[in-house]
């Protein structure tokens, strides 16, 4: 028999060999009515003791897994089959061949080797108070480091002590809906609709304002507690958040002592021009500013950040003690590392060099026929069509997956298209799905 034996190191022989036995049956190599060898001659093969056998099939045959007649031996006992779990369709959804749906990054381009060495030096200089329970603010190691990178990068006016760091940027959403206690927030429309419902079970009552051509239309906002906006790369519709908008958003916000909440998403990501400075700076004590890693090196790190107003840290970080107490300490650090050695700018230049020629490649592609809509930036680009279900019936039969437009809307809207993802597929797979033929 082709048997792992290990010796179990409380039990011994006998419960190695169940352990062994029963992964057999469980993996299939010991086929239900497979008969086993008589105690005396497997317990010669293995070198063991006949009562060693005998007290492992006797367990087994008690927990189901052999079964014994007279005069028939011992053989595997047929295992209840697996429950077959229902699709919500009633078919298995079958993967896309080509999948350019948005919202995530390349994840192969994570910086493995930079990530790595980063965590040795900050493991190794770490104080030991770091593997106890962290400051719901976060690490100030980490603080310090994005209040000087996003001061540099994307004019942010912060002090560490204004930062909150969180488990990705939805958090930030979540717990700034718990400060709020409840009330109108309002949201772009069309908006990303899993944001929507971050703030409804959070307790904020969503009020949609419309997007144009110029971003979101201040003059449609009322009087809410707060607006989530995207200024520099609306999403989904891909526009920049107009000079003039920025201004009359600010004044609203001081006008009405109303907060206006940031997500800077992908704001590193501009490839026409250097990428448009946050919001942030032009009214620090009304913009909470939401940034994230996720989109930068990838969303397995979980790692996000607040900056707040100075009267919302002591509220937020209550809420964040609250909710998780803190966030994993040991990746802080290391991004922390990451930062101050500027292997963080370097590999956010790598990456926009290779999204901007992906870009670039899907816009060829599209050619005259297609029209992408909104600036040269981001992870994804809006894509105007006349019939958004036939086209997205069409593509689905070819094996590709891209986003609906109509998916975003908060009601019924009067524009439809298609969101495409350039980020998730590899680099080198990259060419393949966006210009495969047929596919467009």
């Amino acid at each position: 028999m082709d048997l792992h034996l290990e010796a179990d190191p409380v039990d011994g022989r006998r419960a190695g060999l169940e352990r062994a036995l029963r992964d057999a049956v469980r993996g299939g190599r010991l086929a239900p009515g497979a008969r086993l060898p008589a105690t005396r001659r497997l317990a010669e093969e293995l070198g063991v003791s006949r009562g060693t056998v005998k007290a492992a099939y006797d367990q087994l045959i008690a927990e189901g897994y052999l079964t014994a007649r007279q005069g028939s031996g011992t053989v595997v006992a047929p295992l209840p089959a697996a429950e077959a779990q229902p699709s919500k369709s009633g078919t298995h959804a079958r993967a896309p061949l080509f999948d350019l749906r948005p919202g995530s990054p390349d994840v192969g381009a994570f910086p493995a080797a930079a990530w790595l060495k980063a965590l040795r030096r900050a493991v190794a200089t770490a104080p030991v108070s770091a593997y106890d329970y962290g400051d719901p603010l976060g690490r100030i190691e980490l603080r310090v480091a994005l209040a000087e990178y996003l001061g540099r990068a994307r004019g942010v006016v912060a002090s560490p002590e204004q930062i909150v760091v969180t488990s990705g940027a939805v958090q930030g959403l979540a717990l700034l809906t718990r400060v709020l206690e409840g009330g109108d927030i309002a949201m772009e429309d069309p908006g990303l609709p899993f944001h929507r419902e971050v703030v409804r079970r959070g307790g904020g009552r969503v009020v949609p304002v419309p997007v144009d051509e110029r971003g979101v239309e201040v003059d449609a906002l009322g009087d809410p507690a707060a607006v989530v906006v995207t200024p520099a790369h609306q999403y989904p519709t891909a526009v920049t958040l107009h000079p003039a908008r920025r201004r009359a958003l600010t004044d609203w916000a001081r006008a009405r002592e109303a907060l206006v909440v940031e997500d800077d998403y992908d704001g590193e990501f501009r490839y026409d021009r250097q990428p448009v400075g946050a919001l942030q700076g032009m009214a620090p004590g009304r913009v909470v500013y939401l940034g994230t890693a996720s989109k930068t090196l990838g969303p397995a790190l979980r790692l996000g950040w607040m900056v707040l107003p100075p009267h919302l840290v002591a509220p937020v970080a209550d809420a964040k003690l609250h909710s998780d107490h803190s966030t994993e300490t040991i990746g802080q650090l290391a991004l922390a590392e990451l930062i101050r050695s500027h292997a963080y700018d370097r590999h956010v230049r790598a990456c926009r060099l290779g999204y901007r020629r992906r870009r670039d490649r899907l816009v060829e592609r599209l050619g005259a026929r297609w029209r992408v809509q909104g600036i040269a930036a981001g992870l994804h680009a809006l894509v105007e069509v006349e019939d958004e279900a036939a086209v997205l019936a069409r593509a689905a039969a070819a094996g590709l997956a891209v986003g609906s437009l109509r998916e975003h809307w908060h009601a019924a809207g009067t524009r439809e298209g298609l969101v495409v993802g350039y980020g998730t597929p590899r680099e080198g797979a990259y060419p393949e799905r966006a210009g495969r033929p047929g596919l467009w």
